[in-house]
Formats: C-alpha cells, structure tokens, sequence
C-alpha cells in the first residue's frame, strides 16, 4: 500500500518527539459512564501521566506507571456486556482529541481473573486477550486511526461464559512511529471489575505481563513509514481467546468466596464522586457545636479529594467545597440546622457521548461504525448499568436529497452528509466525514458527500495544529500546549 506525501513530515515529527501522548480515562459499561478515572489505576504525576510506558521489562506493562497499587472502587459488569474504554489526550479535558495521528498502531484488550481486584498488583501470569485489531487494509487505516474517528473510545464485549469474581481489565495501545528506531511506544491502564457471570469458564493458556512481548518483534519493530509496509501486520502478544479453548474451572473455594462483590462498592451515603473518592454525608446537626464540627468534617474531606485526585482531574472536588462552603454560611449566620440539602446527589449530569459499538468479543473484531454508535450519558443518580449500545446498522441512501443535513459530529448516513461538513466533504464507506483519499476515494459513499481526488484537509490541519501550539518539556517529551 502506498501512503500518501504527508507521511515523510508525519515520520519527522515523530522522531522529534514533539506529539502528545494518551491515557486511558474513563470506562462505560453498556453505555453508562463509571465516571472520571473511577475503577481505573492512574499514573500519580498528571505531568506524566499521558507518556508512554518506559520499558517492555518493566512491571509498568502490566497496568501502566504505578499500576500495581489499586484503588478503592470496582465497577460492575455483567457477562456479555459491552466496555467502553476512552483514551484523552489530556486526562482532565477530553474535548482536546484522543492521541496525535501520528501515533499509528494496534489495539488490544486484555482480562485477568484475580482474588482481589483492588490487592493484586497484575503483573505476572494471568492474562488472556479478549479482542484485538491492528492495520485494517480494507480501510485503510490502524486501530487507533480508528480510535481517533470515534472521539478516543473503543468498544469490546465480554465473553459469554467466564467464571465470575473479581478481574482487571487492561486496554492497550501500541504507537509504531518509532518503532523502526527500536521505541515501540505502549500505552497501557486497568480498570478494576467485579464480573457477575454464573460461568465457569476460564481460558486453558495464559501470558505472563511483562513477558508476553519483546523488542525486535516483528509487531514491535514495524516501519510503518515504509513506502509499502509489510502486510499484514503481525499483531503482538497472544491469540485471541475464545470459550472453545476454556477449561471448567473446579476450585470450589474460589467459586465460593466470589459469589458476591464485597469490595469497592460506593458507599450508600455518598453524594459526590471525584475519581475513586466519594463524598459522604455529613452527620444532622442542630446546635452550633454540631454546625462548625460538620464544617471541620466538611474541609477534611475537601482535602482528601485533592490529595488523592487523578490526573483526570478534581471537578467533583470542587463542587464538594461548594457545599463545605454552604455550611459555613449557615454557621456564621447562626443557622443550626443542617446540613443543607441533606443527601441531594451532588454529581453534575454530563452530556450525552457517541459510542461504537462492539462485535462479539470472542470473534477479535470490533465494530467502529457511526451507523451503529449509540448515546452514552452519565446520570447523576445511579452507578447501575443500561444497555445502551446499538447493533450495527448498514448506512442506508437518502430517499431525498434534500432533506438532507449536514455533519456537525463527522459522521455521515441515515439522512446526514458531509457536503459542507467542516470535518469535511466526503462520506467514506464506514460512515465518516473527512478530505483525504481513504474518505473520498475507494468505497466513498456519494449519496451522502462527495467523491473524487480531495484536498487532504485533515493531513493539512494536523500540520498547522503544530505550527500553532508551543511546546513545554514534560518528563522528558516535548509536550504541545495550546
């Protein structure tokens, strides 16, 4: 395959080290948002957070920089549902992008069955892979070109049949623009769940993290700069599991002590979240010993949100002062009785985001169609999960032109095209709006866009996005500010 005149430039870029990076942020399950850095293990230095991990060798492999400690909550899933996992380029801000174009490569996900999701370190053996994809030729494009469309967010499904209990979860990205140099640049974090699944199943083989891949592999030391790259490309780590190749399980003890979750869950009286803490409810008082004792308890846990904030960010922090402060209204306005708005839901609902959906996971194929996006929201009142992601759906010609509108999300279909769309003129054959060859050239769909020889609008953009940011020196990566 030929890649276009941008790639030389693109290839420059990146060996110069001037990209951004990505952090895995933010988990759904069937559609509903667990919340901001809630259930996942972080880096502690948002500085560095988003860089890449530093060594194969390293135990970082296995959950990312300071991976092995856990964190206090652990999300719910169900057998067979559908995880989303959202990369930000900036962790508290994700309508910044995902990771830089530049920073081509495969994804994959990977499970482990443990006997404490928030004690156990993850490195080790354990590890069996539940999906992956890396250069799609049909379309032209990696898995995290991919990632990129759909707004930083890939989609699995858990297998049908695992044993349930406690697992880690581990979304992992490869970035090959260096790794002809010998820098194969991983990105990899876990979010913590307790799997409800009356199964038995888990797999007969599994890998070892660190361990599982190498430096001078063929996954790992691919020129994706070359004028035609060598296809196809062998993907890193182990074959996709799949139930045909599991074993029942017959350690009764096991099976026993992880029938029901016992650790992580949200406390009842909590109103807020930020992260993995939770605020709680202060105590009713109705005297003035108990109003600045309340507020004491208040600011307490003001600064253990803080402290112990994600690179995510301490958006819920903030609104906890908001009530710390109410209180100390009331108090010096000798208003005894509190406190305020005892046991309202303090989490803000946040806008609706577009999901792909997801294949089958056992098949090693993810869906990333816009056709078959479905609306995820984050309501304010529940940690419990809805099925809220869709089948895919073909992306189906107008029955009129004219009622046609145009894209202001960058998908096209199903009545929207891209013709004067500022993601560009073009509807590509798996439903996105875009300027170069691989939207307005083979299977472009000119029912809902226009087709033919473009200006490769978004290659021209991603070389002016450098040209206007300045760079600051991060961890010893030159990282882009606005």
């Amino acid at each position: 395959m030929k890649i276009s005149s941008i790639a030389p430039v693109l290839a420059l870029m990146a060996a110069q080290s001037v990209n951004a990076h990505t952090l895995f942020a933010e988990l759904y399950v069937d559609g509903q948002a667990q919340g901001d850095g809630t259930c996942i293990r972080m880096p502690s230095d948002p500085n560095t957070a988003t860089n890449p991990i530093p060594s194969l060798d390293s135990s970082d492999m296995a959950c990312g920089v300071d991976g092995t400690k856990g964190v206090a909550r652990v999300c719910s899933v169900d057998s067979g549902s559908t995880l989303s996992f959202e990369y930000r380029d900036w962790p508290d801000n994700p309508s910044v992008g995902s990771i830089d174009i530049s920073h081509k490569g495969p994804c994959a996900v990977y499970l482990k069955k443990v006997s404490s999701a928030i004690d156990d370190e993850g490195t080790g053996d354990g590890w069996f892979k539940i999906w992956n994809e890396g250069y799609d030729e049909s379309a032209g494009k990696w898995c995290t070109e991919k990632l990129i469309d759909n707004n930083g967010h890939l989609s699995v499904k858990v297998p049908e049949g695992l044993q349930g209990g406690y697992y880690l979860i581990r979304p992992e990205l490869l970035a090959l623009h260096n790794a002809d140099k010998g820098d194969p640049q991983f990105y990899a974090g876990c979010a913590q769940v307790w799997l409800n699944s009356d199964g038995t199943q888990l797999p007969q083989s599994t890998v070892s993290i660190p361990g599982y891949v190498d430096y001078n592999q063929p996954a790992t030391s691919f020129n994706i700069w070359n004028e035609k790259m060598a296809l196809p490309y062998p993907i890193p780590g182990p074959s996709v599991y799949t139930p045909s190749s599991s074993a029942k399980i017959g350690n009764q003890k096991l099976r026993v002590t992880q029938q029901k979750q016992t650790e992580g869950l949200a406390p009842s009286n909590s109103i807020i979240t930020n992260g993995n803490w939770n605020g709680i409810e202060l105590a009713k008082y109705n005297d003035q010993e108990g109003c600045w004792n309340a507020s004491t308890a208040c600011w307490a846990q003001s600064k253990e949100c803080y402290d112990t904030a994600p690179p995510t960010g301490h958006s819920g922090c903030k609104i906890w002062e908001g009530k710390c402060q109410d209180i100390n209204d009331q108090c010096s306005a000798s208003n005894y009785n509190g406190p305020p708005n005892y046991m309202k839901n303090l989490n803000p609902v946040v806008k609706q985001v577009k999901l792909p959906a997801a294949e089958a996971a056992q098949t090693g194929d993810g869906s990333y169609s816009p056709a078959s996006s479905a609306a995820a929201s984050k309501p304010a009142t529940t940690f419990k999960t809805s099925a809220l992601v869709a089948k895919a759906t073909a992306v189906a010609p107008p029955s009129n032109s004219n009622s046609l509108t145009v894209s202001t999300e960058g998908n096209c279909g199903n009545g929207v095209t891209c013709k004067g769309s500022s993601f560009g003129d073009c509807c590509s054959s798996h439903g996105y709006c875009g300027s170069s060859d691989q939207y307005c050239s083979a299977g472009c769909n000119s029912a809902f866009g226009t087709c033919g020889g473009q200006y490769k609008r978004d290659e021209h953009n991603h070389m002016h996005v450098h040209k206007h940011k300045r760079a600051v020196r991060v961890g010893g990566d030159a990282r882009m500010m606005p």
